[in-house]
C-alpha cells in the first residue's frame, strides 16, 4: 500500500486529530528504526502509519483493538507482516512478537506517547527542546504521562538497542516532523 492510500484510509476511519498525529509520530520512529535496522522503510513506515486504524470502532472494547485493526488491513490487501505486526501491536491478546517489525512497533507506540508528554511539559511545548536526557528521566515518573506503558517502552532492549538509543531515535524521528505535529 502507498502511503497516500494509507493516509487516506487513516483519515476515513479517524476523527481525532490527535490520533491522527500520533499515527504520523510512530510512522515517523518506525522509518527511523528500519533505516537504523536496514529494514524496509517504507513498510515499516505504513505499520506505524495504520496500526491505530480500528481505535474508532474498538476505543471502548480493547479486547477487539488490533484484531479489528488487522482485519481491515488484510481487506486492504495489506502486507501480510504489517497485519501481523499490528495484530501483535496490542498486548492483550498474548500474540508473539516475532520479528523485529513486531517488537519495533510494540515498542514505538508508547514511546510516541512519551515523547508529546515531555515536550508539553516543557514552556516552549516544542519538540526541538527536548532532550534524550530529559525524556529518559521522565519514565522514572510513575505519575507522568500513566498512558506510556514504560515496560513496553523498554521491550527496545528485545531489539538489541538501549533504552538511550531507541529514545535518540524516535526523538529525532519526531523532531523531523514537528511542524506536522503541532509541536
Amino acid at each position: 500500500m502507498e502511503r497516500e492510500q494509507a493516509i487516506e484510509e487513516l483519515r476515513g476511519r479517524l476523527k481525532n486529530e490527535n490520533l491522527i498525529k500520533h499515527s504520523f509520530a510512530v510512522e515517523a520512529i518506525m522509518k527511523e528504526l528500519a533505516l537504523y535496522f536496514k529494514e524496509d522503510i517504507d513498510k515499516w513506515g505504513i505499520a506505524g502509519l495504520l496500526h491505530d486504524i480500528d481505535y474508532d470502532k474498538t476505543a471502548d472494547d480493547p479486547s477487539k483493538h488490533s484484531i479489528v485493526g488487522a482485519e481491515i488491513l488484510e481487506s486492504l490487501d495489506v502486507e501480510s507482516s504489517v497485519v501481523y505486526a499490528v495484530k501483535a501491536h496490542n498486548d492483550i491478546h498474548g500474540i508473539e512478537r516475532k520479528r523485529k517489525i513486531d517488537k519495533a512497533l510494540y515498542c514505538a507506540d508508547p514511546a510516541s506517547g512519551l515523547i508529546t508528554a515531555s515536550a508539553l511539559i516543557l514552556p516552549s511545548k516544542k519538540l526541538e527542546d527536548v532532550t534524550v536526557d530529559f525524556v529518559v528521566k521522565r519514565i522514572n515518573e510513575k505519575g507522568f504521562a500513566k498512558g506510556a506503558n514504560r515496560e513496553q517502552i523498554k521491550s527496545c532492549e528485545e531489539l538489541d538497542i538501549s533504552l538511550e538509543k531507541f529514545i535518540e531515535i524516535a526523538l529525532n524521528a519526531m523532531k523531523k516532523i514537528s511542524n506536522d505535529l503541532g509541536l
